[in-house]
């Protein structure tokens, strides 16, 4: 089962993707972690992240690509594997579809978590006040200020996905507004339909 989650900051892919890791057994391939992965094993691409992260910069799509690419060949992908945080755009994704195409494992489904925009600040308020409830150390990128940004990119960057994706019939759509356990429930239907 190869997927990918869609949706804004916010939107609980997080939540539902590691509720599918452990009932499936596939891994949740965030890129920061891939990014740091490749950076510490020392690979060649990695070598290339490190240059670039080190100097400041955003690591380009082909350096991603790659690090993605070589991620999902390790042996614990081989039932499946879920993607957060990528692709974040339409060229990012056709690499992504090509690359999947020449390794004989495309895509199952682009399940995107519709929500009300509004409503993601309470949502991001409630978890940085449960964070903060229990002892733990509030995410930078959810302060209110780094949260709207998260969101404007959002919409600019990684929003056009899902014209892409519904324009290769890969797209479903689920109401993330519901809680948790609906929100598992319509995916599980999704999945099952596979």
């Amino acid at each position: 089962m190869r997927l990918i989650f869609l949706g804004p900051p916010g939107a609980g892919k997080g939540t539902q993707a590691k509720l599918l890791t452990e009932r499936y057994g596939i891994p949740q391939l965030s890129t920061g972690d891939m990014l740091r992965a490749a950076k510490a094993a020392g690979t060649e691409i990695g070598l290339k992240a490190k240059a670039v992260m080190d100097a400041g910069q955003l690591v380009s799509d082909d350096i991603v690509n790659a690090i993605v690419a070589e991620r999902v060949e390790a042996d614990d992908c081989a039932k499946g594997f879920i993607l957060d945080g990528y692709p974040r755009t339409v060229p990012q994704a056709v690499a992504l579809e090509k690359m999947l195409k020449d390794k004989g494992c495309p895509l199952d489904a682009v399940i995107e978590l519709k929500v009300d925009e509004d409503a993601l600040m309470g949502r991001i308020e409630n978890r940085v006040a449960e964070t903060i409830a229990a002892g733990g150390e509030v995410r930078a990128d959810d302060m209110p200020e780094a949260f709207k940004k998260r969101l404007v990119e959002y919409r600019e960057k990684t929003a056009p996905l899902s014209a892409h994706y519904a324009s290769t019939g890969q797209l479903k759509t689920i109401d993330g507004m519901a809680d948790v356990k609906t929100v598992t429930a319509e995916i599980e239907k999704i999945l099952s339909a596979l």
